[in-house]
């Protein structure tokens, strides 16, 4: 038996080109012809890719009744985390993870570089942020009930992004290498290493050996800038899924009202 194949859902219609004759070119001033220029390079990029199904499967999904400012906890954890993934690569241009280059780097970078002491206040000030408002999401997604059937696995991944996020700024927090920040470096490792069975094993993968030295710094560097990077994109590009799949769901305070046909049935 054939497939059906459903036609895809219309365009709005200020996406939708207007129509003219074959050889003439866009009427109007430059901002139609800049927006008709838009539609058209949409137009190309869609008909080659199909990536407008995918857009509208994961922007355009019915919002439940009585969603308010607290469901905005989780995209603004987001963006804080893009901001400081910017930021961070605009330092990672000048940093140099060695122990005698370490602070003077970052002193160079916040004294002689243009708009350099603001970017480093976004990225300080940022992961403090993002702390803050991943606590805030996980605690609004426990007191909503959020994480109940069907959504366990999106809790399991959101727990381990909040792990995910507390490593990497600690992780960050040694990066300017000046006394603060190494004995403060030292005591949280210290702590991590009265664990039981693998706390001592986790120390010593962290200091890279028994002490603290240049491995240390170069090893709190690849964990802040490659790996926890690429795990946390991974698991927010699966956390998103799972939220576009399963939907969200409505506050605790308001009970779902019956369909106007058992409500008949029942009278």
């Amino acid at each position: 038996m054939p497939k059906l194949k459903l036609p895809a859902p219309p365009l709005p219609a200020a996406l939708q080109p207007k129509p003219r004759r074959p050889g003439t070119t866009a009427k109007g001033g430059p901002i139609d012809q800049l927006k008709e220029a838009g539609i058209s390079a949409a137009d190309y990029v869609d008909e080659r890719t199909s990536l407008s199904g995918g857009i509208r499967w994961m922007l355009f999904r019915k919002v439940p009744k009585g969603t308010n400012w607290f469901y905005t906890l989780g995209s603004s954890t987001l963006f804080a985390f893009l901001s400081q993934a910017v930021t961070g690569v605009f330092l990672a241009m000048y940093y140099d993870p060695s122990p005698t280059r370490a602070y003077e780097s970052t002193r160079f970078f916040t004294n002689e570089i243009f708009l350099g002491e603001f970017v480093r206040g976004m990225h300080r000030w940022g992961s403090s942020v993002m702390v803050i408002l991943v606590c805030l999401h996980a605690a609004r997604v426990f007191l909503f009930g959020a994480y109940k059937y069907p959504r366990e696995l999106n809790w399991v991944i959101g727990a381990v992004l909040l792990i995910l996020t507390f490593v990497m700024s600690f992780t960050g927090y040694l990066l300017p290498f000046d006394q603060r920040s190494y004995w403060a470096t030292i005591v949280g490792v210290n702590i991590n290493g009265t664990g039981p069975i693998v706390g001592p094993f986790l120390s010593d993968f962290l200091r890279g050996g028994a002490e603290f030295g240049a491995t240390t710094l170069s090893r709190f560097y690849a964990i802040h800038m490659l790996l926890l990077p690429g795990l946390i994109i991974a698991l927010i590009g699966a956390h998103l899924y799972l939220v576009a799949r399963l939907g969200t769901t409505a506050p605790p305070w308001l009970k779902a009202e019956p369909e106007r046909e058992l409500r008949e049935e029942r009278v």
